[in-house]
């Protein structure tokens, strides 16, 4: 299968535009380093922790376009969404995953890259690639997270996925309701988005490996 050349620009252009501006280090922590004391610090650490890290916002983005191009609905980004929680949890439980940082810049790399090339791959590969993805984001996230008292790491767990979703749907979203309108998407665009996602997801690997500073 291959993905269709029709893409949202407006998409692509603020997926680039965050990729130009933002710094692919941003802090996993909301809370200014400090571990979430109440329900609503939880709360509002697990619904700015995705946006606040652009490695993060980027992975999402790109799961809701490549569900999109896909046609498979909304279940690759529930995929995603559930793996990045089961992720926290793995890292609340005091397991461990070596270069975990490394890995969420290659896995966003990965995901750009599938947009870029249009690469044919099935809905079982991109099933998988969104679940390893979803669990070492969902990791490196739970640092901040981790010795929370009930309350706080309960309502962080309720607004990660909340904030994932609904960035995820609205690039699924978007990417139908403009394309069902018959406007025509250069593959130029779509090219765009990759690569800015790529790029994100390469500087953070290479930041998390001492390549860069």
């Amino acid at each position: 299968m291959r993905f269709p050349t029709r893409f949202p620009t407006r998409i692509a252009f603020a997926v680039a535009v965050v990729a130009l501006f933002a710094d692919p280090a941003s802090a996993h922590h909301m809370m200014g380093g400090k571990l979430p004391q109440t329900l609503a610090q939880g709360l509002l650490s697990g619904l700015a922790h995705p946006v606040i890290g652009l490695d993060h916002f980027a992975a999402i983005v790109g799961a809701g376009i490549v569900a999109a191009l896909i046609g498979r609905g909304f279940a690759p980004v529930l995929a995603f969404t559930t793996a990045m929680i089961a992720g926290v949890m793995l890292h609340v439980g005091r397991a461990d995953i070596p270069a975990a940082e490394l890995l969420v810049g290659l896995s966003t790399a990965a995901i750009g890259l599938l947009i870029l090339l249009r690469a044919g791959f099935g809905v079982l590969p991109v099933a998988i690639l969104f679940a390893l993805t979803g669990i070492v984001h969902g990791y490196a996230l739970g640092e901040s997270i981790v010795g929370a008292e009930s309350a706080p790491l309960g309502a962080y767990l309720a607004g990660l996925p909340v904030i994932q979703s609904v960035i995820a749907a609205g690039a699924l979203l978007a990417t139908r309701m403009i394309a069902a309108r018959g406007v025509s998407f250069s593959l130029f665009a779509l090219r765009i988005a990759g690569a800015a996602i790529a790029l994100v997801g390469g500087a953070a690997a290479a930041m998390a490996a001492g390549l860069a500073g």
